[in-house]
């Protein structure tokens, strides 16, 4: 009954030395089904050496028995089910990286502050908080830390406390075939069993309304008892009030001339110097982006087969007016997107019209 409750109440592993006796109670149970079987089928010799051996069977079997019961006073029967080897699950990065590598160690810093338990990461879409996201949870892999484990789970706008408990349970290891009949309540009990004693860092991605962390099965990080990290991204900074965040940090857009690195690596030196009025139209559609990365890389992309200066006076056109129909927060990206449909709509009906 001990075991019963450590392994499918608490989702504890049985000691080996438990795994050891139960074989040896089971072999034991089987003579006495033989030994028991030998007597109710009628055995009843007149043979005393046939008899006397039987006896002597029987004796043993109780000596064993009696052996295993000694022997089966175990103090302790199961013991926390073993975390997965590798407790950072590394993820992949752009091939370019431009302006995050101070960002990335400012984060850092604050996250290993003794009173962060929750910081909140924010900024306008498209702005590379992901990236950052992604750039500290591969930063557990080569700079030492006392964590026994990193976590991600993207949340995006739909919010499900189960699929936080999911992507938890697979990472401690009580995912199996009864996980998904259970209630969210004896999910949360479950993971509280195992986090509770375990130090951990939560990564949630693209949150869009406040995660109740204590729902989930998790203790709530607090500015005194910090040894849990919780780092979400977020669009607006007012989650971060509603998360009780301890620090938040806001992820500014790229300054002018690491948007021109990033800009000219998507655009290719290639079409830059296909014609000498290129470069400086390039820098006013570079102007146009504002800083963002997802418009830079974006816009850099549609350019990149561009080669007269009419296409790239038209891009700085498409950008600037569209620009005024979105909020300060939408138009880089939806003028970017624009230009890139624009583009995407002509090269069709290009083709469109060699085909036909």
């Amino acid at each position: 009954m001990r075991l019963m409750v450590a392994e499918q109440q608490q989702q504890m592993k049985r000691l080996e030395q438990v795994q050891g006796w139960l074989s040896r109670v089971q072999h034991v149970q089987t003579k006495v089904r033989e030994l028991t079987g030998e007597r109710s089928g009628g055995f009843c010799s007149m043979n005393c050496l046939s008899s006397y051996k039987f006896g002597e069977k029987v004796v043993e079997t109780l000596q064993d028995v009696q052996s295993l019961r000694n022997e089966g006073n175990f103090k302790e029967v199961a013991q926390a089910r073993p975390l997965p080897e590798n407790l950072v699950d590394e993820k992949a990065l752009p091939p370019i990286l431009v302006g995050l590598q101070d960002s990335t160690n400012q984060v850092w810093r604050c996250l290993m502050e003794e009173e962060v338990g929750i910081l909140g990461l924010y900024g306008m879409g498209g702005v590379g908080k992901t990236t950052l996201l992604t750039l500290i949870n591969n930063k557990f892999f080569d700079t030492p830390n006392d964590f026994d484990l990193v976590i991600w789970v993207v949340v995006s706008k739909d919010l499900q406390l189960k699929r936080i408990q999911d992507c938890i349970a697979r990472k401690i290891g009580l995912f199996s075939r009864s996980w998904n009949s259970k209630s969210l309540l004896e999910k949360a009990e479950d993971i509280f069993k195992v986090m509770k004693r375990k130090k951990f860092v939560l990564l949630l991605d693209d949150i869009w309304e406040p995660v109740d962390l204590a729902q989930v099965g998790l203790l709530v990080p607090s500015a005194t008892r910090a040894s849990n990290k919780v780092v979400f991204t977020t669009l607006e900074f007012e989650i971060g009030g509603q998360m009780e965040a301890h620090k938040s940090f806001k992820v500014e857009c790229l300054g002018y001339e690491d948007s021109w690195k990033l800009f000219e690596v998507k655009v290719g030196r290639d079409t830059l110097d296909s014609h000498p009025d290129i470069p400086e139209l390039a820098k006013t559609v570079v102007k146009e982006c504002g800083g963002l990365p997802l418009a830079l890389i974006t816009v850099g992309r549609a350019m990149a087969s561009k080669k007269t200066p009419r296409e790239w006076e038209h891009a700085i056109e498409v950008l600037s007016s569209s620009a005024f129909k979105f909020s300060s927060m939408e138009k880089k990206v939806h003028s970017s997107l624009k230009l890139s449909y624009d583009f995407l709509a002509q090269r069709c009906i290009e083709i469109l019209s060699i085909v036909l």
